[in-house]
């Protein structure tokens, strides 16, 4: 499913809604990417993050 590994983001619910006021059902899902990142031993991992952990993991690089 569309989890982020590294903050756990998962998808969330709620409704949308019309202008005559009816609800219905959607979801909101985290954008969710592969990417490749050195671990700490030295190995390539492949891991599915969000863009924001993207961002971030680029800004402490």
């Amino acid at each position: 499913m569309a989890t982020c590994e590294m903050c756990g983001k998962k998808p969330s619910f709620g409704h949308n809604v019309s202008f005559s006021k009816r609800r219905t059902n959607r979801m909101w899902r985290p954008n969710v990417q592969k990417t490749t990142i050195v671990a700490a031993d030295g190995k390539t991992v492949q891991i599915r993050v969000c863009t924001r952990c993207m961002r971030t993991m680029m800004k402490a690089r």
